[in-house]
């Protein structure tokens, strides 16, 4: 099972994505990657993650034209900009599908509010990728 995440800058929620799905089901190719990947991963969501126990450090924001050609049972994007510009993809797609989340990436105000977005944002992409695993992998 080959899995796509998509996000804008591939910095926080496709990253904490992938993250959760290799950690319920290390049978599952799961790869993220965005339409205008910036630099890094996030040290907010590297820090919430390891908060779970999930190790995202090692991460590198990749663009979507890595995989544009190649073949995935799902490609899922988890924000409305990638959602909106998702490219054609020449590989075989079995399934798209849009599971939105809030950019944690631009909450303000003080670090303890910052971070209480970045908690509950990884929150809901555990919640919302623990019901898609199990309503269409396990």
């Amino acid at each position: 099972m080959k899995i796509l995440i998509l996000c804008t800058g591939n910095t926080c929620r496709s990253q904490m994505a992938e993250g959760f799905l290799k950690t319920l089901d290390d049978s599952l190719e799961v790869y993220s990657a965005g339409t205008k990947a910036e630099e890094r991963v996030n040290p907010r969501a590297i820090q919430v993650m390891k908060e779970k126990g999930i190790d995202i450090s090692k991460g590198k924001p990749e663009s979507v034209t890595e995989y544009i050609d190649k073949s995935f049972d799902y490609v899922i994007t988890v924000c409305d900009g990638a959602r909106d510009v998702c490219p054609v993809f020449t590989g075989n797609v079995r399934h798209r599908l849009h599971i939105g989340f809030e950019d944690p990436a631009a909450a303000t105000g003080s670090e303890d509010e910052i971070m209480a977005v970045f908690r509950r944002v990884r929150d809901e992409i555990f919640r919302d990728f623990k019901k898609f695993y199990d309503e269409n992998i396990s």
